[in-house]
């Protein structure tokens, strides 16, 4: 599966409105990798971001495996790449306990789902798992193409490639707000953090990385704002992306904070793209 380097993760992308057609579109024309359709999508949903592009992959970040049957999901997928030329990645995700009614046991959750995938012909090489925790990565190694690890630090990517080792994609997603006035940056980051700062995956995680409840508070300190979130201009986003791929991410997805379709951000941003190819 071809994702290049950069590529753009966002919710609004995947609208079936001709705004969001048009940004997609001119998301392939600038040069990025992949299109990641955020929000627990369906492959569906996906496919309105397929059908208004012609090159990049478009993958799901990621679908809920609570909400689909694995069987279901394997003849869309199926589908999805036999009609746009092998362009669909499923991204596939156990979500949160706060967030799904009967929630157990994700990692045997996944493994079930995975399995009937598997039995029902789709290819290990055709999805990544979003994980953070060693047992997920394990699993998004040998049952999956790679990972799609969200929320995360330069330090968790190098970590993740240890523990996938060096053949599995690693495709971090980066939080980004482009901005010359950092501390209004920071203000739009919190904004978007607070609601993962509830969920128990994401915390765990960052706290395995030395965060403390004090960062956690009032939407997050400075340090854990800055370390989540890239706040600055193109060089910051920039240097950010190197410290990802110098730990050894193969591709990486930015979301933009600034607007929920940020195309002039989007434009401004796809300068970096040859630079880290």
């Amino acid at each position: 599966m071809a994702l290049g380097r950069v590529g753009i993760w966002g919710h609004d992308i995947a609208d079936d409105t001709p705004r969001s057609r048009e940004a997609a579109a001119e998301l392939d024309e600038l040069g990025y990798g992949a299109i990641w359709v955020g929000g627990s999508p369906s492959v569906a949903r996906a496919e309105n971001v397929l059908a208004a592009t012609e090159r990049l992959t478009v993958a799901t970040g990621i679908l809920n495996i609570w909400e689909h049957a694995a069987a279901d999901v394997a003849v869309q997928a199926k589908a999805a790449n036999e009609k746009y030329h092998g362009r669909f990645l499923l991204g596939l995700g156990a979500s949160h306990g706060k967030l799904v009614k009967d929630y157990a046991k994700p990692l045997s959750a996944m493994r079930e789902f995975l399995a009937g995938l598997t039995a029902a012909g789709h290819a290990k090489q055709d999805r990544v798992l979003a994980a953070l925790g060693p047992k997920m990565l394990e699993l998004s190694a040998t049952e999956a193409a790679g990972a799609h690890p969200y929320l995360v630090t330069p330090e968790h990517t190098a970590r993740a490639r240890g523990i996938l080792g060096a053949g599995p994609v690693l495709a971090p997603e980066l939080k980004a707000v482009l901005t010359n006035d950092v501390a209004k940056g920071r203000e739009i980051a919190r904004g978007h953090l607070r609601f993962y700062f509830q969920l128990p995956n994401y915390t765990n995680s960052l706290r395995s990385l030395g965060f403390t409840d004090d960062d956690f508070a009032d939407g997050g300190s400075d340090r854990l704002v800055d370390a989540t979130v890239a706040v600055g201009d193109e060089t910051v986003i920039s240097d950010r992306l190197r410290q990802h791929f110098d730990g050894g991410a193969d591709h990486v997805c930015i979301q933009v904070l600034n607007d929920p379709l940020p195309v002039a951000e989007w434009r401004t941003l796809s300068g970096l793209i040859q630079g880290h190819s």
